[in-house]
């Protein structure tokens, strides 16, 4: 078998010798069989082969025990260590539970002392009421009861304490047991596993069968098993030691809360026992408590077991907690007794104070009764005082005493039966006594009883006797009663209606305050919005300085930062290089380093080498010094040795060697020490440049350090300027969004207001500006005009000097035609009889008709001029406010003295019209002559005054206007700032209060404004000013031109005056002759007389009214100013008074009785006061309407009414109007804010006066220069109208001058023709001038008829017509000169007519459009004389408004007056109060004092009591002892102790309670006389108040009645004015008619004018549009300047958010470097100490390579020794394969056969190859068989191999997941598989994946590897398996015969024999470096 055996191993060593590298390639069928032969070889064979089998199996399993050894000792060295770790922990932990429990145990140490001293302490006090219970009991004293008991408490402390330390010292003892336990359960089960593993690797070595394989895969299991049990019981061991350790420490909490619950239940305990020290009841505890303490002392004593003491302790407790519950709740029955106690000794208390009241009350009716027996009269009174109410009291009490008996009985009853069961016979001798004295008591009643009946008796007959008496008083005191009840009901009524206006005032109160708060808020609102504005501004103005030093400053941090950056780049720098020059340094002392080691190394080798070569030498020398004394000896004994010469020759020749090593080492030695000492210099030199690198480091390090610094406080100070500057950025920010949220709105509403109005507000502002220049301009223009003016004024003046010459000459002539006239007069007295004969003749009668004709047709011509001077009369009624002409004294004489002579003149023509007609005419023609000059006189001094006064007014308004414009130009200015200002007022106010103001807007609104809210009305108000600028600007504007028309016909007039005056002396003879005519009727000059009249009335009434409204008007604005005055004065009582109730309401909540009252009247007054000043404001606001009601009314009613005012003053007054409602409103507006000011902003008062004293100021200015201009501009439009009636005046002058010259011319003409046809002879009938030539031919007809009879009469009439002639002729020559002057005036005149016909035709034109405009304004003229009326009815309502407000400001006055009353009143009160408060807390203080006396005397009263019952016990107990005999004597002795004491304490606390009552008594006494004295202050108050109330309401009616009786006055007085300007407006109507003419000349100004103006408006257009794009331009450039801000803000917060992001960043770079270096320099440190230790690691290696190599030498003899011995059995397997040769075996035949089957069919050529290399079958033979037709191959072999059916069938190895990959490997794979997997015992179901799979040198079982495992085992060994060595290379082999200790691998790889071919060496992974293995070995 041996033989065949080897044969077979040869042939297969040849057959894979022959395929080479295909054996890998082998399937795995055919291991099988190998497997069989090998197992029967161990079986059969018992050659040395087979020996040598064995014991390589042996050494094999002795191998793997020692693995397994090795893994068991490594696993137990974990748990070790882990068992090491968790001893520490708990050594930790219990470490931690000794500290808390010593800390407790001191804790628990400490209260055992403190309560030690507590029971020290105690006992004291016990001994100390001991010696004086003693003392008391007269030496009879009791031992104290409590020193047993007191023993115990440390004990048991102690016992405590130390029972749970016990407790939890068990607990980890028994838990180290249970660890101790587990710990030998594990090991025995190692050990069991060890022993199954024993059992299982022999019967792998002996080669079991498949059923041993199976158990062993069993066991296996189970060892995994028992492994994963192992684990998990570890695991819950673990688990349940934290959960142990949790509950231990609750157990701890729980034990130490236990603890302190008992402490405190043995602290109260204490205190109980103390108690009952006290009271004497601790005989029944204290057995418990000792045999407790006894219990708890036998605890100590160390018992036999633990538990049995744990037991014990527990029941011990129990028995403490029962013991405890009983003990509290006899406690609690003891309380309730001693509670029952305590009430049934106070009702005991209660029976006996009763009982001595009724002994009381018996001893007093028994005196009573002894008393009774005096007199009646004595009787009496004692019956009506004593008797009655003596009966009701001892009624009252026997009552009582019932009640109490009976609840004494029922309350014994309850306390017998509840619960006493226990302490009953402590408490039955008081309920003894308490009976017996109930009996006592009740005999007493009985008694007490009787005695009342007999006193009943007594006093009902004595009560007989005086029923009557007391009948009689009882009715009188009914009476009284009644009328009281009365009174009582009357002052009760009285009260409901004064707590009923109480309550409605408190509404009112409370409604005002609310609206007050709520005025306030609103006020405070906008006065925070105003403040916060202007404090924007500045704060915009301030932040804009800021922030352009911040940009200053932040460039020039910038350029710090700049620097500083360059600075840390050149640091970094440095330290990069610094850290480059290190690194290099490092390395160069790393390098030297390594030479150093090397150094060493060779320096090591040189040592031991020179030591060996010593060695050498010195026994080379021996041997010399031996062999020479051996040569010596034998040249001495023989000398032929000869032949031994070349042996000392070759000696010789190795010493000499020797020597020249030894030298040639010597050489080296030195160099290597010289190499030795350079290298320790170079050392030295590299440790002196590590010092410096390490000092360039720390240099480094701190230039870091400092740089950082720098930097970090840089950066710091540069976030603190950031901080800084964002938040004041953000401020500014919020400030900018605001102003531009608030710049948005105005846009907005300026676009809004575009778009509804065409004419804005920017436009109105910029137009107003370019008018403000033009004005300029023209107020140059007007000082320019203003001085040709002057020099015209001179000129005219001039002029004005010559025609007072003129005016001198006519008055010379007037005085000579008043002599003429005298002469005249004379002359008609002597004609008259020579005229009387005329009248009869018919001629006459013709010149009578005619005259009649004529008269009728003037009649006409009058009524004519009547009518239109009626219609003229009407307009100047209109028009009298505007032209009242000014009546010269001096014309009025004249008229006078005219209508004078003209009476007389009638008078003469009455009498004489009928004869003298002829003379009549001559002397009414030379009449109204006379009155013409008259008249043109009068006319010429009016045109001269009025022409100086022109100039004078002129001059006047000149100044007036320069001045006007210039502050016309401020107030506009001005305006348009206050318009800004109010519309971002306004707009603010819209935004918060809009509501408010709608409702307050609601109430204002007059003309039916409801609904507009308060931004229409700033809106219309903004346009009407707007408006009235526009129109003053206009009004300037027409005035300017007016003055400048006026100029140019001023010179024009002055000019033209000479002329005119003489054309004007002419008109005027003429108009005296009309005048004459018309003066001729008396009615018209009576008429022209009381016109007169009325227009000089007028004037004066017109001046006294203009004066009375100014002087109103001045008095409105002092009393409005008085008003505003008296209302800030108000607020600030006001405030002033809410302080003063908040310190009233703080003194009524400290002191509620004593001030309560005093605070609600204050609250009342004050409340009151508020009320009527509301009332009062409510009321003068209602009459401010009701006043604009009745002038509106009045102006629509008075329409139709006569009188003609200027409508100029209405104008003034209805903007006085408007002016007041403004007024009115911020009066509102300004109240409100006063009165949320107030609550608001008391702190910021004293700015707000003086902000609101600045405003009240500027609106004093303002109203001042709103007046001024009002009055300009009305004195303006007066001298303007003023202007245009005398411009009529001079039109109707110069026609009426005009119609006179043609009249002159047309007298003139007539005259001439009269002197031509005059002759000598009949020379008399040419006296009448104005008849005409037929009258004069008949007169001289008549004349020649009659010549003789009158010749006498001729030749006198001649003497008298001479005399005419000379007068004529002096008229002549006046006429001649007027002629001449007019003749030089006319042709001044034809020039300038020439010249102005062409003008005229285009002023005609122009002419109708003005009169249109004339006609409107007449119509308007008309309308405004009504209103004129209706505003003198404003005057007076507003004089009785006026004097109101004086009355409402003397009112204030008083008022004020009247709370600076109240409030020094209430400053008294609250002294008072203070006062009082102090007084109350001393007193308090006192009865607190007090209160602590008694609450100590109480004390030591019931420590004497207490001291007496223990006393009365002891009494007792000694009684009992000594005397049993005598108890009832002791027992009634102890009673009456007991009652006695009792009693002794009823009458302290009576005493006590008797004290409190009476101080009681007295504070309540105290507090009633405040209250008295309050009220009686109250009292006197309200009087005062009614008083001064009365006589207010008296004053109030008295000056009612006066002013109705002055308005009453007033009225008729008006009325009277009015009559009598009617009557004058009536005379005034001729002065209308002048006036059309003027208007001509002034049409053509006035078009001149036009045309300029329109020029003008076209210019102002243009501007405008200009304007309106500046405008568009401007809004544009604001927009996109906010849009610029917004970015530069936000390009700012990005720059600043950049520059710290990049600052940040550098900051945690340097950090990161600065770390990172430290990193570094750790790192180099821990490389230094890993150089250090790889050094000292690196000596034990070469120890370790030192036995290392020695083992290898040992085990290369072993290997030689193993290698013969293979050498020998392979030669053996040689000879048995050699002698084996050609021999198949059937089994292996079978096997192939079956396998071939089995294999796949692609690959079963590879099998048939096989079998042909088996069968010794050539390649190519084999090749050609394959090629061939495989079925006949197939067919053969199955032929050949039919008969081995019987052959085992080796079972199929199933496929396992892993082996997906099978089919597409080779075959010569899958036959290296089959052989593993055979080689193997195979698991039933092993699902082990690759990571799990362990090598086969273990004895653990590992499933079979994957086939791409393969090739990794041959690479990559020892990266997958730590067990392996990686020296060692593994070997080849089909048998391996050695196994190293290490070796992985299957076993086709473990090696064979040398011949066989070997795998190359394991290259070793890159993680088993010498540094890892470094590590490894330091590790170990």
């Amino acid at each position: 078998m041996a033989s065949w055996l080897g044969g077979l191993g040869s042939g297969l060593g040849q057959s894979l010798g022959q395929v080479g590298g295909s054996l890998s390639s082998l399937t795995g069928h055919i291991s099988s069989f190998t497997k069989d032969i090998l197992l029967e070889g161990a079986e059969e064979v018992g050659d040395a082969a087979t020996e040598l089998h064995v014991s390589n199996s042996r050494l094999r399993e002795v191998e793997s025990i020692n693995a397994a050894q090795k893994s068991e000792n490594e696993r137990l060295k974990k748990v070790c260590s882990d068992l090491e770790e968790k001893h520490e922990s708990a050594e930790l932990q219990i470490k931690q539970l000794s500290i808390e429990y010593r800390n407790q145990l001191q804790q628990k140490e400490v209260e055992i002392s403190h309560l030690k001293a507590r029971q020290n302490a105690l006992q004291e006090q016990l001994q100390k009421v001991q010696t004086a219970a003693q003392s008391a009991q007269l030496g009879a004293g009791v031992l104290p009861p409590t020193t047993t008991s007191a023993s115990f408490v440390p004990v048991v402390r102690h016992s405590s304490g130390f029972q749970d330390d016990d407790m939890d010292f068990g607990d980890i003892i028994w838990s180290q047991q249970e660890i101790n336990r587990l710990s030998n359960q594990v090991s025995r089960l190692e050990s069991e596993v060890e022993h199954w593993k024993q059992i299982a690797q022999p019967s792998k070595g002996q080669g079991a069968s498949d059923a041993e394989q199976s158990e062993v895969c069993k066991l296996q299991n189970i060892i995994k098993e028992l492994k994963r049990n192992l684990s998990q019981e570890i695991d819950e061991h673990q688990h349940e030691l934290s959960v142990l350790q949790d509950a231990h420490r609750q157990k701890l909490a729980e034990l130490s809360r236990r603890h302190r619950e008992e402490l405190s239940e043995y602290e109260e305990r204490i205190e109980e026992l103390e108690n009952q020290l006290q009271q004497g009841d601790l005989s029944t505890d204290v057995t418990d408590e000792f045999k407790i303490s006894e219990q708890k002392k036998n605890t100590q004593t160390p018992d036999a077991g633990k538990a049995e003491d744990l037991k014990i302790i527990r029941d011990l407790e129990d028995e403490i907690q029962k013991l405890n519950h009983q003990l509290s709740s006899a406690k609690e029955k003891e309380r309730a007794l001693l509670k029952e106690q305590e009430l049934i000794k106070t009702e005991k208390f209660q029976i006996t104070q009763e009982y001595e009241n009724l002994k009381s009350d018996f001893s007093k009716l028994q005196s009573s009764v002894a008393e009774q027996d005096a007199p009646l009269k004595e009787q009496k009174f004692l019956s009506k005082t004593s008797l009655p109410e003596d009966v009701v009291r001892l009624q009252q009490a026997l009552l009582e005493a019932e009640k109490e008996i009976a609840r004494l009985s029922s309350l014994n009853q309850a306390g017998s039966f509840t619960g006493m069961e226990k302490d009953i016979p402590a408490f039955l001798p008081d309920l003894q006594v308490l009976k017996e004295e109930n009996v006592k008591l009740r005999k007493e009643k009985e008694e007490l009883q009787k005695e009342l009946t007999n006193a009943q008796h007594k006093t009902e007959n004595i009560l007989s006797m005086y029923t009557e008496d007391q009948n009689s008083e009882l009715s009188q005191l009914r009476q009284d009663l009644e009328r009281k009840e009365h009174e009582l009901n009357e002052s009760i009524a009285e009260r409901e209606t004064l707590i009923s206006e109480l309550e409605e005032l408190d509404k009112q109160n409370q409604e005002a305050t609310q609206h007050m708060i709520i005025l306030k808020e609103q006020l405070s609102k906008r006065t925070e919005m105003d403040s916060a504005m202007k404090q924007l501004k500045c704060d915009i103005e301030f932040e804009r300085k800021k922030i352009s030093k911040l940009e200053i400053e932040k460039m020039e941090t910038i350029k710090e930062l700049n620097s500083h950056k360059e600075k840390l780049s050149q640091c970094s720098y440095a330290l990069n290089d610094l850290q480059r020059s290190k690194q290099q340094l490092q390395d160069n002392i790393e390098d030297l380093q390594e030479q150093l080691r090397k150094a060493q190394d060779c320096i090591l080798h040189s040592k031991k080498e020179i030591t060996d070569l010593q060695q050498r030498l010195k026994e080379r020398e021996e041997e010399l010094s031996v062999s020479l004394s051996k040569k010596t000896e034998k040249k001495n004994q023989e000398p032929n040795y000869s032949c031994q010469d070349p042996i000392l020759k070759e000696r010789e020749a190795e010493i000499t060697k020797l020597q020249n090593d030894i030298s040639e080492y010597k050489q080296l030695n030195e160099t290597l020490e010289k190499s030795a000492f350079d290298l320790k210099l170079e050392n030295g030199k590299l440790a002196s440049a590590c010092e410096e690198l390490k000092q360039q480091l720390s240099e480094a390090v701190s230039e870091k350090n400092k740089i950082s610094l720098e930097k970090n406080t840089v950066t710091e100070a540069l976030k603190m300027d950031k901080r800084q500057l964002e938040t004041e950025l953000s401020q500014t920010e919020k400030r900018l969004l605001e102003q531009a949220h608030k710049y948005e709105q105005t846009i907005e509403e300026l676009s809004n207001a575009r778009s509804m109005d065409t004419s804005t507000l920017q436009l109105e502002h910029e137009r107003i500006v370019k008018l403000n220049q033009e004005k300029d301009f023209k107020i140059a223009e007007l000082q320019r005009s203003i001085e040709q003016m002057e020099a015209d004024h001179q000129e005219t003046k001039e002029m004005l000097t010559t025609s007072l010459g003129g005016q001198k000459q006519l008055t010379e002539l007037m005085k000579e035609k008043e002599l003429f006239i005298e002469k005249f007069k004379n002359q008609a007295l002597q004609l008259q009889k020579e005229l009387e004969e005329y009248i009869k003749d018919s001629k006459k009668q013709d010149i009578l008709k005619q005259n009649l004709e004529e008269k009728d047709k003037s009649l006409a011509v009058m009524k004519e001029e009547n009518n239109h001077l009626k219609e003229e009369i009407e307009r100047l009624k209109d028009q009298q406010s505007r032209s009242l002409p000014v009546v010269e004294p001096k014309t009025l004489d004249i008229i006078i003295e005219l209508e004078s002579e003209v009476t007389q003149l009638k008078v003469i023509k009455n009498s004489l019209e009928e004869e003298i007609e002829v003379l009549k005419k001559t002397i009414e023609d030379q009449n109204q002559k006379t009155v013409q000059l008259q008249q043109s006189l009068q006319a010429q001094k009016k045109e001269i005054d009025e022409s100086k006064f022109q100039r004078e007014q002129m001059n006047v308004t000149h100044e007036r206007l320069s001045l006007e414009k210039d502050e016309e130009i401020k107030n506009l200015r001005k305006t348009i700032e206050q318009i800004k200002t109010q519309l971002h007022k306004e707009r603010q106010v819209i935004q918060t209060d809009s509501s408010d103001l709608f409702q307050e807007t609601k109430v204002q609104t007059l003309n039916g404004e409801n609904g507009n809210e308060k931004h229409d009305l700033s809106k219309v108000e903004i346009e009407r000013l707007v408006k009235g600028i526009k129109e003053r600007e206009m009004e300037i504007k027409l005035l300017n031109e007016k003055n400048v028309s006026l100029s140019q016909q001023i010179d024009q007039l002055s000019k033209d005056e000479v002329g005119k005056l003489t054309q004007i002396i002419q008109e005027k003879d003429l108009e005296i002759q009309a005048l004459n005519a018309r003066v001729s009727s008396a009615s018209y000059r009576q008429d022209v007389l009381c016109l007169q009249q009325q227009l000089q009335a007028y004037v004066m009434e017109r001046e006294q009214v203009l004066a009375v409204l100014s002087e109103k008007t001045r008095e409105n604005s002092q009393l409005k100013t008085e008003y505003h005055k008296i209302m800030d004065v108000v607020a600030a009582k006001e405030a002033a008074l809410a302080k003063l109730q908040d310190e009233n309401q703080k003194l009524s909540n400290r002191f509620e009785n004593s001030s309560q009252d005093m605070c609600r009247e204050t609250i009342q007054n004050l409340s009151r006061i508020i009320r009527e000043k509301d009332i009062e404001i409510d009321a003068l606001s209602q009459k401010c309407q009701t006043l604009l009601t009745v002038l509106q009314t009045s102006g629509t009613g008075t329409e139709n009414g006569s009188g003609g005012v200027n409508s100029n003053q209405f104008e003034e007054l209805l903007q006085e109007r408007d002016k007041l409602k403004q007024q009115v409103k911020k009066m509102e507006e300004w109240k409100q804010q006063v009165m949320t000011t107030v609550q608001n902003m008391q702190h910021e008062s004293a700015h707000l006066q003086e902000e609101l004293q600045k405003l009240q100021a500027q609106i004093s200015v303002e109203s001042d220069s709103n007046s001024r201009l009002q009055l300009d501009y009305n004195g303006l439009i007066q001298s303007y109208e003023q202007n245009e009636k005398k411009l009529k005046s001079f039109s109707q002058e110069l026609a009426q001058v005009q119609h006179s010259i043609g009249q002159l011319h047309s007298t003139k003409d007539l005259l001439l023709g009269k002197l031509d046809l005059v002759t000598p002879a009949a020379t008399v009938a040419s006296a009448a001038a104005s008849q005409p030539l037929g009258i004069q031919h008949s007169v001289a007809e008549v004349l020649s008829d009659e010549s003789k009879l009158l010749q006498k009469e001729l030749e006198q009439l001649k003497k008298k017509l001479q005399e005419k002639d000379a007068t004529i002729r002096t008229l002549q020559e006046n006429n001649q000169r007027l002629s001449d002057s007019v003749a030089t005036a006319s042709e001044l005149e034809r020039k300038g007519q020439e010249e102005n016909d062409s003008e005229m035709r285009q002023i005609k034109e122009k002419h109708d459009v003005l009169q249109k405009s004339l006609r409107e304004k007449d119509i308007l003229i008309k309308s405004k004389s009504d209103q004129l009326l209706s505003v003198s009815e404003n005057l007076s309502n507003k004089e009785n408004e006026n004097e109101l407000l004086k009355q409402a400001v003397t009112n204030l006055k008083e008022r004020n007056l009247i709370l600076e009353m109240d409030i020094r009143k209430l400053k008294e009160e609250n002294e008072k109060i203070v006062t009082r408060c102090r007084e109350k807390e001393t007193e308090f203080r006192a009865l607190q004092e007090t209160n602590m006396q008694f609450s100590m005397m109480l004390k030591e009263k019931e420590f004497e009591s207490h001291s007496m019952k223990e006393k009365a016990l002891a009494l007792e107990k000694v009684l009992k002892e000594k005397e049993q005999g005598k108890t009832g004597e002791l027992n009634q002795l102890l009673n009456e102790v007991k009652s006695m004491q009792e009693k002794a304490v009823s009458f302290q606390q009576e005493r006590d309670q008797v004290m409190v009552a009476l101080k009681q008594k007295q504070m309540e006494t105290s507090a009633l006389q405040s209250e008295m004295q309050h009220l009686r202050e109250k009292e006197q108050r309200l009087n005062q108040e009614l008083d001064r109330l009365r006589n207010h309401l008296l004053e109030v009616e008295d000056s009612y009645t006066r002013e109705a009786l002055a308005a009453e006055d007033r009225e008729a007085k008006l009325r009277k004015k009015v009559f009598v300007l009617e009557e004058k407006l009536v005379s005034s109507s001729t002065a209308v008619e002048n006036a059309s003419h003027q208007a001509s000349i002034q049409v053509e100004s006035l078009q001149e004018q036009l045309n300029l103006v329109t020029k003008q408006r076209d210019e102002t257009v243009l501007q405008l549009t200009i304007s309106q794009d500046q405008v568009k331009q401007y809004a544009l450039s604001l927009a996109n300047l906010q849009m610029v801000l917004e970015q530069f803000q936000q390009e700012e917060k990005a720059m600043y958010s950049a520059e710290l992001e990049k600052h940040q960043k550098q900051t945690s770079e340097w950090k990161e470097k600065a770390q990172k270096l430290e990193e570094k320099v750790v790192s180099l440190q821990e490389n230094l100490e890993e150089a250090n230790a790889a050094l000292d690691a690196a000596s034990r290696l070469t120890e370790q390579l030192d036995s290392k190599e020695e083992q290898i030498e040992e085990l290369k003899k072993e290997g030689e020794i193993r290698r013969e011995m293979l050498e020998d059995v392979q030669n053996k397997l040689m000879n048995l394969i050699n002698s084996t040769e050609g021999k198949v075996d059937k089994v292996l035949m079978r096997n192939l056969f079956v396998g071939h089957f089995h294999t796949p069919k692609k690959k079963r050529p590879e099998v048939l190859r096989l079998m042909g290399s088996i069968l010794g079958i050539k390649k190519e033979e084999l090749d050609q068989l394959l090629c061939e037709d495989q079925r006949g191959v197939t067919r053969w072999v199955t032929s050949w191999l039919g008969g081995g059916g019987g052959s085992k069938s080796v079972p199929t190895t199933p496929l396992r997941p892993t082996q997906q990959s099978i089919f597409n490997s080779s075959f010569s794979e899958l036959f290296v598989k089959f052989l593993e997997t055979e080689s193997c015992p195979s698991l039933p179901p092993p699902k082990l994946s690759v990571q799990d799979m362990k090598p086969l040198g273990t004895s653990k079982a590992s499933g079979t590897p994957p086939s791409s495992q393969i090739h990794d085992s041959a690479v990559s060994g020892t990266s997958r398996r730590p067990d392996t060595n990686p020296f060692l290379a593994p070997r080849s082999a089909a048998v391996p015969l050695i196994t190293p200790a290490g070796s992985s691998g299957h076993l086709l790889m473990k090696p064979i024999s040398d011949a066989l071919p070997t795998f190359t060496p394991l290259p070793v992974s890159p993680d088993a470096s010498a540094g890892a293995v470094l590590k490894d070995l330091l590790k170990q």
